[in-house]
C-alpha cells in the first residue's frame, strides 16, 4: 500500500494519505526554535498492520535532520521505534549525566 506524508505545519502534524487521499495516519508535533516534539503517532484501524507507523516515524525523522532540529521523541510509538533505528542518535536530545 502506498502511502504520501506531507507535513502541515497550520494543524502541527504531518499527515500519511492513501491513494485515494483519504486520512490514513498523523504524527503531530510541537516546535520551539531548532527543537522539535514528537508527541503522538496515530494509525487508523483499517491501515494497521501494514507499516504505515515506521513510514511515519522514518519521514519524520528524515525531516528533523534535513532541517537540523533536535528531536525530543514523547510519543512512546516514535521512542520505541527509535529504540532500533539509531541512525537517528545524534539529533535526539539526551538527558545530561549526572555529576556524582
Amino acid at each position: 500500500m502506498t502511502f504520501v506524508i506531507t507535513d502541515v505545519p497550520d494543524k502541527q502534524r504531518f499527515e500519511a494519505r492513501d491513494e485515494q487521499g483519504e486520512l490514513a495516519g498523523l504524527v503531530t508535533y510541537q516546535i520551539s526554535g531548532t527543537i522539535i516534539a514528537y508527541t503522538h503517532t496515530e494509525v487508523e484501524p483499517r491501515y494497521e498492520g501494514h507499516g504505515l507507523g515506521s513510514q511515519l516515524a522514518r519521514a519524520v525523522m528524515d525531516d528533523a535532520r534535513d532541517k537540523g532540529r533536535t528531536v525530543v521523541p514523547i510519543c512512546p510509538f516514535i521512542s520505541g521505534w527509535l529504540e532500533t533505528h539509531h541512525d537517528y542518535d545524534a539529533i535526539l536530545a539526551r538527558q545530561g549525566r549526572r555529576i556524582k
